[in-house]
C-alpha cells in the first residue's frame, strides 16, 4: 500500500508533529520579518528606477537616425532614438531588452550552480544575506528569500496541528492538504500585499525627495534624482532586510548525496531532474508553464516600462506617481484575490488560471510550484527571463525599430503556455512526488539508474 503524502518529512515519526524539538515552529515575528524583507526588495531599485535610469542615460547619449550627418542630432521627444551597440545601430528600447536578456542569462547559469543550495544544508539564509549586502543581485536575493516560503508555511503552528490531527485520525489527508494549501496562499498573498503597502509609503517619501532636489527643473537634476532614488531604495532594502537576517530560523535542508559537493550538486540535480521527468510528469508540465509564462510576463513588464519611460520623457516625478497608482491597484488586486479564494476555498490552480496577470501571477505561481514539487525539495525560485527579452530585442530591430511588435509574440507564447497549466493534475502530482522522495531517500534517484 502506498503511503500518503502527509507522511513525508517533517511528518515521518509521530514525535515530529509539532512537539519534537527539531521542528522549528514559525513564529509571528519570523513571519512578519519575512513580509518586511519584500518591502525592501520589491524591485524599486533593481526593477524600476535602475532600468529607467539606464534607458535615460541611453537616451541622452543616443541620436536621431534620420539626421544628416549621422551621430549629430541628439534624440528628442517623438523621434526615434538609436545608439551603436554590439556592432550596429539599435533602438535604445532594443538595447535595454538585449542587456536584460544577457544579464538574466548570466543569472540563470549562476543559479544553475548555486540555486540548489536552497535544498541542501543550511546555506540558503547565508546566501540571501550575501546577495542583499552585495546589493547587485536583487533577483538572486529574491530567489533564496522565496525559497524559505514553503518551509516557513509548513512549520506554522496551525499547519503542524492539522497534520497532528491526521496522525490521530481526527482529520483526513485531503482536508489537511487543502488547509496547508490555503495557508501557503495566505502567506504568499499577505507578503505581497504588505510589500505593496510598504512600497507606497516609500514612494511617497520619494516624491518629497524629488521636490527637494527640484528634479523637474532640468535634465541634469532629473538624472541626479534617478540616482538618489536608487540609493534611497537600496537603503530601505537593507533596513527592511535586517529583521529577517536575525529572526529567520535556520531549518536544516537535505544532506548532500554521496559523491556530490556544493559545486557539483546543481548540475547533478539538473541531470537527475531530466532523467526523472517521466516519473514527475505533473511537476514538469507545470515547470514548462512556469518558465514560459514567467518569461512572457517579465518581458511584457520590461517592454511596457521602456515605452512608459519614453512617453513621460524619463520624468522621475511622473514615473514615481505612476508607480504609486500601479502599486495601489496591485495591493487591492492581490488582497482581493485572496479574500475571494479564502471565502470560497478555491484551489491554487483555479485561482492561478483566473489570475494570469502580473501581480496575482507572482503570488499564486510560487504557491502552485510548492504544491507540485517533492516535499523536501520545495525550492521556489524566480524564473530567469532571458529568452523573451532577447527575442523581443531582435523583433524590434528586425521590424525597423517598432517597439510595439514584441507584444504579438508575447501574447501568443502566453496563450500556448496556459495549455500546460490546464494539463496539470495536482492530486496525481502528490503521488508522483511521494514516490520520487522515497527513491531519493533510498538514494535510487541519484544512483546510476532509476527504478
Amino acid at each position: 500500500m502506498t503511503r500518503t503524502p502527509i507522511e513525508l518529512e517533517p511528518l515521518k515519526p509521530a514525535s515530529s508533529l509539532g512537539v519534537e524539538s527539531r521542528v522549528l515552529i514559525t513564529s509571528r515575528n519570523e513571519l512578519w520579518a519575512f513580509y518586511l524583507y519584500y518591502v525592501g526588495n520589491s524591485g524599486l531599485s533593481g526593477f524600476n528606477f535602475g532600468p529607467s535610469q539606464f534607458q535615460n542615460l541611453l537616451y541622452l547619449a543616443g541620436y536621431d537616425p534620420s539626421s544628416q550627418p549621422p551621430f549629430y542630432v541628439p534624440c528628442s521627444s517623438g523621434t526615434p532614438c538609436v545608439l551603436q551597440f554590439l556592432g550596429k545601430a539599435r533602438d535604445i528600447n532594443s538595447i535595454v531588452l538585449l542587456t536584460n536578456g544577457i544579464s538574466f542569462a548570466i543569472q540563470a547559469v549562476l543559479l544553475l550552480v548555486i540555486g540548489t543550495w536552497a535544498d541542501y544544508g543550511q546555506w540558503r539564509p547565508n546566501i540571501t544575506i550575501i546577495f542583499t549586502l552585495a546589493a547587485v543581485a536583487p533577483h538572486g536575493a529574491l530567489t533564496f528569500w522565496t525559497a524559505a516560503f514553503p518551509g516557513l508555511t509548513r512549520h506554522l503552528f496551525e499547519v503542524q496541528e492539522s497534520a497532528k490531527e491526521v496522525k490521530e485520525g481526527t482529520k483526513n489527508v485531503d482536508g489537511h492538504t487543502a488547509f496547508e494549501s490555503l495557508s501557503r496562499n495566505r502567506v504568499s498573498n499577505i507578503s505581497f500585499a504588505v510589500s505593496s503597502v510598504g512600497e507606497i509609503f516609500v514612494l511617497v517619501i520619494m516624491v518629497g525627495i524629488l521636490e527637494g532636489m527640484k528634479a523637474g527643473d532640468s535634465t541634469e537634476n532629473n538624472t541626479r534624482a534617478f540616482s538618489a532614488l536608487i540609493a534611497f531604495s537600496g537603503a530601505v532594502w537593507l533596513i527592511c532586510a535586517l529583521p529577517w537576517f536575525f529572526i529567520e530560523k535556520h531549518r536544516p535542508g537535505l544532506s548532500l548525496p554521496p559523491g556530490s559537493s556544493l559545486l557539483t550538486i546543481g548540475f547533478r540535480q539538473t541531470y537527475v531532474a531530466i532523467r526523472e521527468c517521466l516519473r514527475l510528469k505533473q511537476t514538469f508540465l507545470y515547470l514548462i508553464f512556469y518558465f514560459l509564462m514567467g518569461d512572457v510576463l517579465n518581458t511584457t513588464v520590461t517592454v511596457i516600462g521602456t515605452l512608459q519611460n519614453s512617453v513621460v520623457s524619463y520624468s522621475t516625478f511622473q514615473l514615481t506617481l505612476l508607480l504609486i497608482v500601479g502599486i495601489l491597484t496591485q495591493a487591492f488586486g492581490i488582497y482581493g484575490f485572496w479574500l475571494v479564494q479564502k471565502a470560497y476555498k478555491i484551489s491554487t490552480k483555479a485561482v492561478l488560471f483566473y489570475g494570469l496577470m502580473v501581480c496575482p501571477w507572482y503570488t499564486y505561481s510560487q504557491t502552485m510550484i510548492s504544491e507540485v514539487s517533492p516535499l523536501p525539495q520545495m525550492y521556489v525560485g524566480k524564473t530567469s527571463a532571458f529568452i523573451g527579452p532577447l527575442v523581443s530585442s531582435a523583433i524590434i530591430t528586425a521590424s525597423g525599430d517598432n517597439n510595439n511588435m514584441p507584444f504579438a509574440i508575447l501574447f501568443g507564447l502566453g496563450a500556448i503556455s496556459t495549455i500546460f497549466l490546464y494539463l496539470v493534475d495536482v492530486k496525481k502530482s502528490r503521488v508522483e512526488c511521494e514516490e520520487f522522495v522515497e527513491a531519493e531517500a533510498n538514494r535510487e534517484a541519484f544512483g546510476e539508474s532509476s527504478s
